[in-house]
Parts: C-alpha cells; sequence; structure tokens
C-alpha cells in the first residue's frame, strides 16, 4: 500500500533561476572581453620560470626585523621588478609576523638576472678612501700606513683581506656608516681601508644609466643628490682635494663592496655625480633602478630557487588537464549507467561548471592576477567529486520520496527541501578548509586551498540555479514522470518491488 501523496508547495520559478544563470554567464563573457583576457595565466610550474624565496635578517645592527620592514622591501622589490618590464611577476611576502619570507616569481627565461637584481640590499656610501693595497691577502702590510682612524687592529684586518676569495667578492650591506670599515674592490683586485660615510644612497634623488659617448668610461650611472646630499658630496669633495693619494679619494661603496674609488681633484657643489666601473649596459641599467627605488632595510639571505622549464611546465599542464579529463569522464560514465537518462543532468551541470570556472579563471587572473598551478589543478579535480556528491545527493533523495509513492513532481520538490541542507553543510566544510589552508599554508598549497574553494562556490551556484531547476522541469516531461525505464525514475531504479510495483505507475506520475 503506497504512503498518500501530501501536497508540497512548489519551489521556485525554474525559468527564472536558468535566466539567472544565463546572466551570469553572459556577464562574465563579457567582463572577460572587456579584459582581453584570451587565455588563463599559468603559473611557474605550468608554464616555466624562476621562483626565489628570500630570508631577511637584519642587515647591521641598528635595522631590526620588523613587520613594516618586511613589508617596505616588498614594496621596493616590486617597484624594481616592474622597472624591468617584466610581465606576470609577482613578489609576495608569505608567513606571518617576523617570520615572513619574500617569494619572487618571475616567468620566462629573465629569471636569473631579475632574482639577482632584486636581492641587493643596494646600500650605497660615499666614504673618503684611508688606504688602498692590491686585493692579495699580506700585500697590505706596509702600505696600510696607520692614519685618523684607523686602529692597529683594523689595519691587521686590512693586511690579512685576501679579495681574491669568492665569499669576499659577495655584497652584504651589513657595513655600518658610522664606522670605519675594511673593504674589496668589486672585481676583487684591490682593497681599501675607507672612513665613516658622509654621504648616504638615501640622499640620492635621482639615478640614471648612460654611456659616454665620447671618452673611453663607457656605461656609467648618473646621479642626483637632494638638498642634503648635495652638501654633504659638496664638503666631502671639497675637502680631499688638496689632499696626498689616496686620501684625496671617495670611494662610492655598494652593499660593502667599492665600485669605484676616483681621485677627486676639485671640489663638486653641482650635487650630481657618476659612478664608473666597466658596466655593462645591463649593469649599468641594474644598479640605476635599484638605486632608483632605495635601498631595502633588510638584507636577505637567498633560500629555495626554483626553475621549471618551458617544455616541463608544458608536460605537467598536459598530465594535469589529462587527469581532469579522465576525472570527468568517469563521473559522466557513472552518472548515465547508474541513472540513465537523469545523468544527463549531471553532464549538463558538470560543463556549466566547468564553464563558469573556467570564466572566472579568465577574470580573477586579469582582476587579481590569479594564475593557475598544478596545484591549483589537483583542487580543481578533488572538486569534481564535491560537485558529483552534491548530484548524488539530490538524485538519492528524490528517488527516497518516489519510493515512498510521491509523483515526481512531489517528489523533485520535497527531495530537494532535504538535500539541499545536506549540500550546503557538506560544500561549505570543504570552503571553510580552502579557507584555512590558504591563510594558514604557503607555497602552492595556497594555490590548491584558493581553487578547491572557487570551484565549490561553483558547485553551489550550479546545483542551486541550474541542477535543481533543469530536474524540475524534466519532471513534467511525461518521459521521465511515467517512469520509463531509461528515464531514471522507473520503478525498478527508484527501487520498488513486487506488488509495489505494480502501483508505481499510478504513483510516479505528473
Amino acid at each position: 500500500m503506497s504512503t498518500p501523496t501530501k501536497t508540497v508547495k512548489t519551489s521556485g520559478r525554474p525559468a527564472r533561476a536558468l535566466a539567472l544563470l544565463a546572466v551570469i554567464l553572459l556577464g562574465l563573457v563579457g567582463t572577460a572581453l572587456l579584459q582581453g583576457a584570451s587565455s588563463v595565466k599559468l603559473g611557474l610550474d605550468l608554464r616555466g620560470g624562476t621562483s626565489v624565496t628570500l630570508q631577511p635578517r637584519a642587515s647591521n645592527d641598528s635595522n631590526k626585523i620588523t613587520s613594516a620592514a618586511i613589508d617596505q622591501a616588498v614594496t621596493i622589490i616590486r617597484q624594481r621588478v616592474n622597472s624591468l618590464g617584466v610581465a606576470e611577476s609577482e613578489v609576495t611576502a608569505q608567513g606571518s609576523g617576523t617570520n615572513r619570507q619574500i617569494v619572487i616569481s618571475v616567468p620566462g627565461d629573465s629569471g636569473r638576472r631579475v632574482v639577482d637584481l632584486v636581492g641587493q640590499t643596494a646600500e650605497l656610501r660615499f666614504r673618503q678612501v684611508l688606504a688602498e693595497s692590491s686585493g692579495l691577502a699580506g700585500s697590505g702590510l706596509d702600505t696600510a700606513t696607520p692614519t685618523a682612524g684607523v686602529t692597529p687592529e683594523l689595519n691587521a684586518k686590512f693586511a690579512a683581506l685576501d679579495c681574491s676569495k669568492l665569499e669576499n667578492q659577495q655584497g652584504t650591506g651589513a657595513d655600518s656608516p658610522a664606522e670605519t670599515i675594511v673593504a674589496c674592490s668589486r672585481t676583487g683586485t684591490s682593497k681599501y681601508i675607507l672612513a665613516p660615510a658622509e654621504v648616504l644612497g638615501q640622499q640620492v634623488s635621482k639615478a640614471s644609466a648612460g654611456i659616454d659617448q665620447q671618452g673611453s668610461a663607457g656605461w656609467f650611472v648618473a646621479l642626483s643628490f637632494n638638498g642634503e646630499g648635495t652638501s654633504a658630496f659638496g664638503a666631502l669633495t671639497g675637502r680631499v682635494t688638496s689632499l696626498a693619494s689616496p686620501l684625496n679619494q671617495v670611494a662610492i661603496v655598494l652593499d660593502g663592496l667599492v665600485v669605484s674609488a676616483p681621485s677627486i681633484n676639485e671640489a663638486i657643489p653641482s650635487g650630481n655625480a657618476q659612478i664608473t666601473g666597466s658596466f655593462t649596459q645591463t649593469e649599468a641599467e641594474d644598479l640605476a633602478n635599484v638605486l632608483k627605488y632605495g635601498a631595502l632595510p633588510l638584507a636577505f639571505d637567498r633560500g629555495e630557487v626554483q626553475q621549471v622549464s618551458p617544455t616541463l611546465g608544458s608536460d605537467q599542464l598536459d598530465a594535469g588537464l589529462l587527469a581532469g579529463a579522465l576525472g570527468l569522464i568517469l563521473v559522466v560514465i557513472f552518472s548515465v549507467l547508474y541513472y540513465r537518462a537523469l545523468g544527463l543532468v549531471t553532464v549538463g551541470s558538470l560543463a556549466v561548471a566547468s564553464a563558469l570556472v573556467y570564466l572566472l579563471f579568465l577574470v580573477l587572473g586579469e582582476a587579481i592576477g590569479f594564475t593557475l598551478t598544478l596545484a591549483g589543478i589537483a583542487g580543481a579535480i578533488v572538486a569534481i567529486g564535491i560537485t558529483a556528491d552534491s548530484f548524488i545527493v539530490f538524485f538519492e533523495r528524490v528517488r527516497d520520496e518516489a519510493r515512498e509513492g510521491r509523483s515526481l513532481r512531489s517528489a523533485v520538490d520535497m527531495g530537494w527541501l532535504r538535500a539541499r541542507h545536506t549540500i550546503i553543510v557538506a560544500d561549505m566544510v570543504s570552503i571553510l578548509a580552502a579557507v584555512l589552508l590558504y591563510f594558514f599554508a604557503v607555497g602552492g598549497v595556497r594555490g590548491f586551498a584558493f581553487t578547491l574553494g572557487l570551484t565549490t562556490l561553483v558547485d553551489l551556484i550550479v546545483v542551486f540555479i541550474f541542477t535543481k531547476p533543469l530536474v524540475t522541469l524534466i519532471a513534467r516531461i511525461n518521459f521521465f514522470a511515467s517512469g520509463h525505464p531509461l528515464s531514471g525514475f522507473s520503478p525498478k531504479s527508484v527501487g520498488l518491488k513486487g506488488a509495489r510495483a505494480n502501483t508505481s505507475t499510478t504513483t510516479v506520475e505528473a
């Protein structure tokens, strides 16, 4: 004996919901066209490029690692990268508080140059030369004659310094401007004792690269000082002109290395200076860029460097897309075999969800710089299962109601009322997990979390404004309402047996 059919209020207007979906799709298509987005932006692991992690450390005792200093460093590094015109590069701080790391991602073949450039602290100092000698250890024993400000300990350190060693040719940016220091030249051929800095890089107002068209100086970097720097540089050059060599030299020190140490023949009160040092065009332009935007407030140790060739990136993309396609195909095959014609609703829903996700990838790529990574593809593949689960919960609830003797239209409405709570709760759990992963994880895990959350949200939208309205519409079609064997709502599919199967013809109807 069948359960009496209860009156259920029809929920919503399916045509209105489908029209809303059409508006959303058209809106996304129009936005993508206005943005000029023609393809999904790919991450470094899919298109090839270089990614480097920089670990901050204090450049000297006066500079402490703070959240504000890291934020300032991110801004300066981003300006340096943008000044080179490298498209789609990313500079981000990952982690929390003072434990954050700076991650620089640069696509294509220009990565190595950019990575080398942005890691420079770019601490520029102008110091008077107190002593100069060949860069080999021991060569300064006789030439480092003690002068004012040079202690015996510093003199011994100068004599023992071997600038031919590679580790002594690496700029550190750790020199204090108020101290007398020993330093190597950029090429490692000379070493110096240098007086405290009298002009600092922060007093530079403009820097540009140029080439000596008439002489043999080659490429140089032209500097202009602000008012304070002009006065300090004029006083420094005016004081050393009458001194004997090497005291009449002013060393230009960048990150603890002497770029050049020219002799000063006359005072320079104009506030302009040139840095020469056998630069190539690229070296001169890069130096001008780092000086233009100021020194980093912290020094950085280079951590993990990841380089992905375009060929490997293409292979990984193909593998990810193949995995996603196989997942979709398996879900479609299962849906059609188990749900018969009703499974076509699953196929349509997955197609709509795929279109929405693709359009969102296009729009978000231009709007917020979203890039699809291999981890992101994994998140999308996981979301296929979440989406299929929503359909199964809904379809099985409809079958349960039909098994209780309701007509198909009534079963759809009652099944939806009971299934949507489960669907919402399940999807919200996935979205909550994705949000927590995104904010507390770093690296590729964040890409996985973002894509998983986005595709799960799309699942909710598709189930509410496409799957449910579409099932409501097909419930009015006699092929489904009459329980055709291929409809997915036949007595056998619903689970009616024996005598109940004989009454199902009258209970499962429009």
